[in-house]
Parts: structure tokens; C-alpha cells; sequence
């Protein structure tokens, strides 16, 4: 049997993963002196409370190569084998303590940089279920997500640009500028690493973007997971997104997650995120 462990960071809800049968091993989020266990002693909710009200932006700790080796160790002795998903390399170094801790396991264990984080890391995480189902091996898996990876895209609109200001990603002064004139940014996970590609005048306008360059990647595969979240403490934005867009997706279920802390940190509340896997390999 091959199990899949990944790391909290790809904010699959634990009832979805108790149901697949993925393990999540949880991120520490520390604010201040306090640390936190994601998803644990943490909620979604909890996070943005302490967000909102903190001065400083909290910072998320990688996945140890002992906590790996523990688990990969637990699965691999009781005759099962691996299959490990990381948060993107370029964000954490959780990809490399895995690969680290997996040496010593051989074909059992197969290790996979998502390349990306939150919800473009669960749209791999939920392929990898669905492949596990036709019988794949943990090798064939790792090969095949690897081959998909590429395909992955996340957009997000932001509600405010406060957040990549205090993340150093932009000025005070453009981010002040942006604050008086209402922009709302749109930013892309590429290779695990936050981009802003557009910004735009006002929350409809920014709606308008964000399907322009949902477009511009080539459209969404529907046969291929894909998915949507929010940040923050109300999905009031998603709702509304979700009016004025749902042509966009009408015919399909639309799977809704609540983003947690390893991108939360970097865009702050009331942002809306799409992932999906693209039709072509364009980039926004």
C-alpha cells in the first residue's frame, strides 16, 4: 500500500485527509516568543486573528529530516511505502530534509517538490490520491507528479498590498500609493515564490484580472483537480468573486478551502486564490 504523507502547509482540511487516508504533518507558525502548531493548536481562523493583530509577520518553520525519518520509518516498517509531497522548495527547506531523511529507505520512499504552496500544493496531493487508486507504485506517482508539476498554476487577488509591504516584496511609498487609490494586486506562486503580475482599481476590476489571466494561462482543465480558498476570517470575497465569475465554472463543483499560514503570512486576509492545473503551459 502506498501512503502519502505531506506537510500542513498544502492546507488540505483534516477531515478530507483522515477520509483519503493522507498524513499531515503540521508546520510551526511562531508569532513573536509563541509557537504554534498548524492546524493543531492553530486554526485558519486563529491564525488571522493573531495576523491582524500582530506588528510583525509572524514566520512558518520547515519539517525537520527527523520528523520525516520518524514517519517515513513508521510506514515503510510496517510494509507500506511512501509517498511524500513537500511545500515548494523555494519557500522552505522541508523538501530537502525529506529527501534527506528518505536515503536510507530506498524505492520505498519517493519524495516530490510540489514546486508551489496552500492550494497548488493540494491540487498534487489530490492527484496523488487519485493515482494510488489505479495502483500506482510510490515511484510511479513521484514520476508522474513531477511530469505535472509544470502545469500547476495559483493566481490570487489581494486585498490590500500591507502585507508584501511588511514582507519587503514592495516599498512603503508604492504600497501607501496603492492604498489611496484602492489598487487590489494579483499575484502568482512561481517556483514556490510569491509574484506580483497585475494590479488593478477596486475588487471588481481585480475579479476582471484575475479571470484575464486565468485565460492567459490557457483556461482550467476540469479533468484534472483543481480548486479554490480564501484567507482571512470571512469568505465574503469568495462569495462575490464567485457571483460575478461563476460562468467561469459553471458545470463543476467548485471545492472551497480555508488558506492557512505558509501563504496566509505573505498576502494577508481577504484574498481570493485559484488553483488549477492549466490546459497549456503558459505562464500569467
Amino acid at each position: 500500500m502506498v501512503r502519502i504523507v505531506v506537510d500542513s502547509g498544502c492546507d488540505m482540511p483534516p477531515q478530507e485527509a483522515r477520509e483519503l487516508g493522507v498524513e499531515l504533518l503540521p508546520i510551526t507558525v511562531t508569532f513573536g516568543d509563541e509557537d504554534f502548531i498548524d492546524g493543531v493548536d492553530l486554526s485558519p481562523r486563529g491564525f488571522y486573528e493573531k495576523l491582524i493583530e500582530s506588528d510583525r509577520l509572524p514566520h512558518t518553520s520547515q519539517i525537520t529530516p527527523y520528523t520525516y525519518g520518524e514517519t517515513f520509518r513508521r510506514i515503510v516498517e510496517a510494509g507500506d511505502q511512501v509517498l511524500c509531497v513537500t511545500i515548494g522548495s523555494g519557500l522552505s527547506g522541508s523538501f530537502n530534509n525529506a529527501v534527506t531523511a528518505a536515503q536510507e529507505f530506498g524505492d520505498s520512499v519517493a519524495v516530490v517538490d510540489s514546486q508551489n504552496v496552500s492550494i497548488g500544493e493540494l491540487l498534487l496531493v489530490r492527484l496523488a490520491v487519485r493515482l494510488r487508486g489505479q495502483g500506482m507504485s510510490a515511484a510511479n506517482i513521484g514520476e508522474s507528479l513531477r511530469a505535472q508539476t509544470g502545469h500547476v498554476r495559483v493566481l490570487a487577488l489581494l486585498d490590500t498590498l500591507e502585507y508584501l509591504k511588511k514582507g519587503g516584496r514592495i516599498s512603503p511609498t508604492v504600497a501607501f500609493a496603492g492604498e489611496m487609490l484602492s489598487i487590489k494586486p494579483v499575484v502568482q506562486v512561481v517556483d514556490g515564490q510569491v509574484q506580483l503580475v497585475g494590479k488593478a482599481r477596486g475588487s471588481k476590476n481585480g475579479g476582471n484580472l484575475l479571470r484575464k489571466l486565468i485565460e492567459k494561462t490557457g483556461g482550467v482543465d476540469f479533468d484534472m483537480p483543481y480548486a479554490i480558498g480564501y484567507t482571512g476570517l470571512s469568505d465574503s470575497m469568495l462569495k462575490k468573486y464567485m457571483e460575478d465569475n461563476g460562468d467561469l465554472y459553471a458545470g463543476h463543483d467548485l471545492p472551497v478551502t480555508a488558506i492557512g499560514a505558509a501563504i496566509g503570512t505573505h498576502v494577508g486576509p481577504n484574498c481570493i486564490g485559484v488553483a488549477f492545473f492549466s490546459l497549456e503551459e503558459g505562464r500569467a
